[in-house]
């Protein structure tokens, strides 16, 4: 008994340390945003004099950060929302439904698990431009190079097949006597994936949302190759904010870039933490 108690107080100090190590650097980047320049020279550990919201007005109109945050906040909602189109009825099929080709499509989506995005960004950087080139005499500016809605397609193609293990094991989970009633009362097979199969997968569904949100919201690789010209995401931007501030030694109004980053990816992870769990658990098991 007292060797379990040690142990839990062990694992209680570890869990408790690392929490502080992310807690206290937020809440000091949090504090320091609100700090005017000259208390950065007179004591930047201290505690602000006042709540200095000047720089979070120069962050969003003068570094551009309100622009890149509804760019960001477009490609991410339109990567997500192509990606549960395009992902929940092809983890459906595959997980409930036997045809010939099914396991040779599950294996290539989880090989997908296995390419880091980051190692293909070129040649798919390569393939729109070809595409641009292409188009030339349609669209002379560049149709696929620059554009928020083509790099949503990017995020969604890249988080298919994460997304789709982990649905597709979830919908093995659930019992075939739910679609078997549905059969009896007339259901076809879309009306019983939307209406019965995809509400008990509710969980996985917002455990998917969360952690592509986090992925498509922090990019920074992809984001700064397919997007050269004037748009930029938050990540991008905000490199160019630190960038322009450590020559103007301007360092409230970085402070408020990293919070405006940081702030919606809280903001979702609070709504959807209850549900989070029990997505994983149940969203991990398979055949």
């Amino acid at each position: 008994m007292k060797a379990d108690k040690g142990y839990k107080s062990f694992i209680y100090v570890i869990l408790s340390l690392l929490a502080l190590s992310i807690v206290v650097p937020m809440i000091w980047v949090l504090l320091a945003s609100l700090k005017q320049k000259s208390e950065f020279y007179g004591d930047p550990w201290g505690l602000p004099a006042g709540v200095y919201l000047q720089n979070y007005l120069d962050a969003f109109t003068d570094a551009h950060m309100g622009s890149y945050l509804l760019n960001s906040l477009f490609t991410t909602v339109l990567g997500l929302a192509i990606l549960l189109v395009v992902a929940v009825p092809a983890a459906y099929v595959l997980a409930r439904y036997r045809f010939r080709g099914r396991k040779i499509l599950n294996l290539l989506f989880m090989g997908g698990l296995f390419i880091n995005v980051n190692y293909i960004v070129v040649p798919i950087f390569l393939m729109l431009l070809d595409g641009d080139r292409l188009l030339g005499g349609w669209f002379p500016d560049g149709l696929l190079i620059d554009n928020l809605a083509v790099l949503s397609v990017v995020y969604a193609a890249t988080a298919i097949p994460f997304t789709i293990y982990l649905l597709s094991g979830y919908f093995q989970t659930i019992p075939e006597v739910f679609e078997e009633a549905a059969a009896i009362d007339g259901c076809s097979h879309v009306r019983t994936m939307l209406s019965i199969m995809a509400p008990m997968v509710r969980p996985s569904i917002v455990t998917v949302i969360l952690f592509n949100f986090l992925a498509f919201w922090n990019d920074y690789i992809i984001a700064l190759t397919l997007l050269p010209g004037p748009n930029k995401t938050l990540p991008v931007g905000l490199l160019n904010l630190m960038t322009a501030q450590k020559a103007a030694a301007n360092y409230g109004r970085l402070y408020a870039g990293l919070v405006i980053v940081m702030v919606p990816a809280l903001i979702l992870y609070i709504l959807v933490q209850r549900r989070l769990v029990e997505g994983m658990t149940a969203g991990g098991t398979r055949e």
